[in-house]
Protein backbone atom coordinates (compact mmCIF):
# COMPACT_ATOMS: atom_id res chain seq x y z
CA UNK A 1 0.00 0.00 0.00
CA UNK A 2 1.76 3.13 -1.11
CA UNK A 3 -0.94 5.48 -1.17
CA UNK A 4 -1.46 8.73 1.36
CA UNK A 5 -3.80 10.58 3.44
CA UNK A 6 -4.10 14.12 4.47
CA UNK A 7 -3.14 14.95 7.95
CA UNK A 8 -4.53 17.90 9.63
CA UNK A 9 -2.68 19.61 12.21
CA UNK A 10 -4.72 23.28 12.92
CA UNK A 11 -7.27 25.72 11.36
CA UNK A 12 -5.63 28.67 11.69
CA UNK A 13 -6.44 32.15 10.33
CA UNK A 14 -4.13 33.82 7.20
CA UNK A 15 -5.04 37.04 7.09
CA UNK A 16 -2.36 38.54 5.28
CA UNK A 17 -1.80 35.71 3.09
CA UNK A 18 1.52 34.74 4.09
CA UNK A 19 0.97 31.22 6.58
CA UNK A 20 2.34 29.50 3.17
CA UNK A 21 5.69 31.53 3.16
CA UNK A 22 6.22 30.69 7.20
CA UNK A 23 5.01 26.90 6.60
CA UNK A 24 7.64 26.68 3.66
CA UNK A 25 10.53 23.84 4.43
CA UNK A 26 9.02 22.65 7.60
CA UNK A 27 8.31 19.66 7.82
CA UNK A 28 5.35 17.88 9.45
CA UNK A 29 4.53 14.26 10.28
CA UNK A 30 6.69 11.40 8.01
CA UNK A 31 8.85 14.85 7.34
CA UNK A 32 6.33 15.92 4.50
CA UNK A 33 5.66 19.27 3.56
CA UNK A 34 2.91 21.27 5.32
CA UNK A 35 0.84 23.53 3.02
CA UNK A 36 -2.64 25.08 3.70
CA UNK A 37 -6.36 24.27 2.67
CA UNK A 38 -8.71 27.07 2.04
CA UNK A 39 -12.40 26.70 1.43
CA UNK A 40 -12.38 29.07 -1.31
CA UNK A 41 -10.18 32.42 -2.77
CA UNK A 42 -10.46 34.87 -0.45
CA UNK A 43 -11.19 33.28 2.60
CA UNK A 44 -8.97 33.91 5.61
CA UNK A 45 -9.65 30.51 7.67
CA UNK A 46 -7.56 27.68 6.51
CA UNK A 47 -6.44 24.40 7.57
CA UNK A 48 -2.35 23.12 7.39
CA UNK A 49 -1.97 19.65 6.05
CA UNK A 50 0.39 17.58 4.84
CA UNK A 51 0.33 14.00 3.13
CA UNK A 52 1.24 11.24 5.18
CA UNK A 53 1.36 7.49 4.30
CA UNK A 54 -1.76 5.53 4.64
CA UNK A 55 -0.39 2.58 5.55
CA UNK A 56 0.61 3.99 8.91
CA UNK A 57 -3.10 6.17 9.47
CA UNK A 58 -5.48 3.43 8.40
CA UNK A 59 -7.30 2.71 11.62
CA UNK A 60 -5.80 -0.28 12.27
CA UNK A 61 -2.69 0.45 11.96
CA UNK A 62 -2.71 3.71 13.95
CA UNK A 63 -4.43 1.46 16.95
CA UNK A 64 -0.89 -0.54 16.87
CA UNK A 65 0.74 2.99 16.44
CA UNK A 66 -0.60 4.20 19.51
CA UNK A 67 0.87 1.90 21.49
CA UNK A 68 4.24 2.59 20.40
CA UNK A 69 5.85 5.26 22.74
CA UNK A 70 8.75 6.09 20.04
CA UNK A 71 6.34 6.55 16.94
CA UNK A 72 3.70 7.92 19.13
CA UNK A 73 6.65 10.63 20.68
CA UNK A 74 7.64 11.02 16.95
CA UNK A 75 4.29 12.57 15.62
CA UNK A 76 3.86 14.34 18.62
CA UNK A 77 6.92 16.39 17.85
CA UNK A 78 5.92 16.59 14.16
CA UNK A 79 2.56 17.92 15.30
CA UNK A 80 3.26 20.64 17.61
CA UNK A 81 6.21 21.77 15.30
CA UNK A 82 3.83 22.63 13.24
CA UNK A 83 1.20 24.46 15.14
CA UNK A 84 4.27 26.44 17.02
CA UNK A 85 5.12 27.67 13.74
CA UNK A 86 1.65 28.83 12.68
CA UNK A 87 1.10 30.17 16.78
CA UNK A 88 3.60 32.30 16.00
CA UNK A 89 2.13 34.63 12.82
CA UNK A 90 -1.43 34.08 13.99
CA UNK A 91 -4.23 32.83 16.15
CA UNK A 92 -4.27 28.66 15.78
CA UNK A 93 -6.92 25.90 16.88
CA UNK A 94 -4.84 23.14 17.26
CA UNK A 95 -6.43 19.51 16.07
CA UNK A 96 -6.18 16.24 17.91
CA UNK A 97 -3.16 14.06 16.81
CA UNK A 98 -3.37 11.97 14.01
CA UNK A 99 -6.60 14.07 12.92
CA UNK A 100 -6.41 12.42 9.03
CA UNK A 101 -8.88 12.61 5.77
CA UNK A 102 -8.40 11.02 2.89
CA UNK A 103 -7.52 13.75 1.23
CA UNK A 104 -7.47 17.64 0.58
CA UNK A 105 -11.01 18.01 -0.85
CA UNK A 106 -12.39 16.32 2.23
CA UNK A 107 -10.30 18.89 4.47
CA UNK A 108 -11.85 21.38 2.13
CA UNK A 109 -15.83 20.13 2.53
CA UNK A 110 -15.15 20.17 6.38
CA UNK A 111 -13.53 23.96 6.44
CA UNK A 112 -16.76 24.78 4.59
CA UNK A 113 -19.13 23.66 6.10
CA UNK A 114 -17.89 24.54 9.82
CA UNK A 115 -16.72 28.14 8.34
CA UNK A 116 -18.47 30.12 10.99
CA UNK A 117 -17.68 27.83 13.61
CA UNK A 118 -14.18 28.31 13.18
CA UNK A 119 -14.31 31.68 12.58
CA UNK A 120 -15.71 32.59 15.99
CA UNK A 121 -13.18 30.78 17.97
CA UNK A 122 -10.87 32.17 16.34
CA UNK A 123 -11.76 35.39 17.14
CA UNK A 124 -12.21 34.51 21.20
CA UNK A 125 -9.04 32.50 20.73
CA UNK A 126 -7.12 35.71 19.60
CA UNK A 127 -4.45 37.23 21.67
CA UNK A 128 -4.37 34.35 24.20
CA UNK A 129 -2.32 31.76 25.23
CA UNK A 130 -2.54 28.03 27.45
CA UNK A 131 -0.26 27.84 30.74
CA UNK A 132 -0.45 24.78 32.03
CA UNK A 133 -0.17 24.15 35.88
CA UNK A 134 0.59 20.48 37.46
CA UNK A 135 0.60 20.02 41.18
CA UNK A 136 3.03 17.12 42.62
CA UNK A 137 3.52 15.41 45.89
CA UNK A 138 6.78 14.80 46.74
CA UNK A 139 6.35 12.66 50.35
CA UNK A 140 8.97 9.72 50.93
CA UNK A 141 9.52 7.24 53.11
CA UNK A 142 9.53 8.58 56.68
CA UNK A 143 12.63 9.83 57.90
CA UNK A 144 13.70 8.94 61.50
CA UNK A 145 16.02 11.20 63.34
CA UNK A 146 18.43 9.43 65.93
CA UNK A 147 15.87 9.82 69.02
CA UNK A 148 13.02 7.63 67.04
CA UNK A 149 15.85 5.25 66.16
CA UNK A 150 16.69 4.85 70.08
CA UNK A 151 12.62 5.04 70.46
CA UNK A 152 12.29 2.05 68.36
CA UNK A 153 15.45 0.47 69.15
CA UNK A 154 13.26 -1.29 71.98
CA UNK A 155 10.32 -2.80 70.38
CA UNK A 156 9.98 -5.69 68.99
CA UNK A 157 10.09 -6.22 64.76
CA UNK A 158 6.28 -5.87 64.41
CA UNK A 159 5.74 -2.85 66.84
CA UNK A 160 8.63 -0.88 65.43
CA UNK A 161 7.49 -1.67 62.04
CA UNK A 162 4.03 -0.65 62.44
CA UNK A 163 5.39 2.86 64.01
CA UNK A 164 6.92 3.67 61.01
CA UNK A 165 4.38 2.94 58.55
CA UNK A 166 2.14 4.71 60.96
CA UNK A 167 4.78 8.02 60.50
CA UNK A 168 4.66 7.46 57.09
CA UNK A 169 0.88 7.62 56.75
CA UNK A 170 0.78 10.62 58.90
CA UNK A 171 3.38 12.13 56.62
CA UNK A 172 1.32 11.46 53.37
CA UNK A 173 -1.63 13.12 54.81
CA UNK A 174 0.07 16.17 56.00
CA UNK A 175 0.79 16.19 52.20
CA UNK A 176 -2.26 15.79 50.46
CA UNK A 177 -3.38 18.75 52.93
CA UNK A 178 -0.89 20.64 52.13
CA UNK A 179 -1.59 20.01 48.36
CA UNK A 180 -5.42 20.48 48.80
CA UNK A 181 -4.54 24.22 50.09
CA UNK A 182 -2.00 24.56 47.29
CA UNK A 183 -4.84 23.59 45.18
CA UNK A 184 -7.27 26.43 46.31
CA UNK A 185 -4.43 29.01 46.27
CA UNK A 186 -3.54 28.79 43.24
CA UNK A 187 -6.83 28.72 41.63
CA UNK A 188 -7.36 31.59 43.33
CA UNK A 189 -4.78 33.04 42.15
CA UNK A 190 -5.14 31.85 38.15
CA UNK A 191 -8.74 33.50 38.28
CA UNK A 192 -7.29 36.89 38.48
CA UNK A 193 -5.77 36.38 35.10
CA UNK A 194 -6.73 33.82 33.43
CA UNK A 195 -10.21 33.63 31.50
CA UNK A 196 -10.77 29.94 31.34
CA UNK A 197 -9.64 26.55 32.50
CA UNK A 198 -9.86 23.12 31.32
CA UNK A 199 -9.21 20.63 34.35
CA UNK A 200 -7.54 17.14 33.02
CA UNK A 201 -6.95 14.30 34.87
CA UNK A 202 -3.58 14.15 36.55
CA UNK A 203 -0.92 12.20 34.17
CA UNK A 204 0.12 8.89 35.69
CA UNK A 205 1.72 5.48 34.35
CA UNK A 206 4.12 6.21 31.13
CA UNK A 207 2.78 9.91 31.31
CA UNK A 208 3.76 10.79 34.45
CA UNK A 209 8.06 11.19 33.76
CA UNK A 210 8.06 13.67 36.53
CA UNK A 211 9.31 12.82 40.50
CA UNK A 212 6.37 12.88 42.76
CA UNK A 213 2.55 12.20 42.53
CA UNK A 214 0.82 14.82 39.90
CA UNK A 215 -2.63 15.43 41.61
CA UNK A 216 -3.18 18.57 39.49
CA UNK A 217 -3.09 19.06 35.77
CA UNK A 218 -5.02 22.10 34.45
CA UNK A 219 -4.91 24.57 31.47
CA UNK A 220 -5.41 27.98 31.75
CA UNK A 221 -6.42 30.49 28.73
CA UNK A 222 -4.37 33.69 29.92
CA UNK A 223 -4.70 36.97 27.58
CA UNK A 224 -1.06 37.79 26.21
CA UNK A 225 -0.99 41.01 28.37
CA UNK A 226 -1.51 39.28 31.53
CA UNK A 227 1.15 36.28 31.35
CA UNK A 228 3.58 37.23 33.52
CA UNK A 229 1.93 38.32 36.46
CA UNK A 230 -0.35 34.68 36.14
CA UNK A 231 3.07 33.03 36.22
CA UNK A 232 4.48 34.52 38.89
CA UNK A 233 1.10 34.78 41.57
CA UNK A 234 0.80 31.00 40.28
CA UNK A 235 4.25 29.96 41.69
CA UNK A 236 4.02 31.89 44.63
CA UNK A 237 0.86 30.24 45.33
CA UNK A 238 2.53 27.37 46.46
CA UNK A 239 4.89 28.88 48.55
CA UNK A 240 5.33 27.39 52.70
CA UNK A 241 3.89 23.83 51.38
CA UNK A 242 6.46 21.53 52.37
CA UNK A 243 5.80 18.40 49.96
CA UNK A 244 3.95 20.28 47.44
CA UNK A 245 5.76 21.04 44.14
CA UNK A 246 3.94 23.34 41.72
CA UNK A 247 5.39 23.24 37.70
CA UNK A 248 3.93 26.06 35.58
CA UNK A 249 4.66 25.45 31.29
CA UNK A 250 4.03 27.69 28.54
CA UNK A 251 2.91 29.67 27.12
CA UNK A 252 1.48 27.61 24.71
CA UNK A 253 -1.02 27.21 21.59
CA UNK A 254 -4.67 27.19 23.28
CA UNK A 255 -4.48 23.10 23.19
CA UNK A 256 -7.00 22.89 25.54
CA UNK A 257 -9.31 25.49 24.24
CA UNK A 258 -10.10 24.56 20.80
CA UNK A 259 -11.99 21.45 20.81
CA UNK A 260 -15.26 23.14 20.60
CA UNK A 261 -14.73 24.09 17.23
CA UNK A 262 -13.15 21.15 16.26
CA UNK A 263 -14.48 19.03 13.35
CA UNK A 264 -14.66 15.29 13.40
CA UNK A 265 -12.32 12.80 13.28
CA UNK A 266 -12.36 11.03 9.56
CA UNK A 267 -10.01 7.78 9.76
CA UNK A 268 -8.58 6.56 6.53
CA UNK A 269 -9.99 3.26 5.02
Amino acid sequence: MTGTVTYAYAVARDADGSLAETLSGLPGVSDAPVHLVRAREGHDVVIAVSPVPERDFQEAALRVHLEDLEWLESVARSHHRVIEALAARTTVLPLRLATVYLDDERVRVTLRARHEAFDRRLNELAAQVEWGVKLYIETTAASESPADADALSGLSPGRAYLNRRRAQQHAREDAYQDAERAAERVEAAARAHAVDRVQHRPQQGELARRPGENVVNDAYLVPLHRTEGFRAAVMKAAEGLPGVRIEVTGPWPPYSFAAEAEPLKESAP
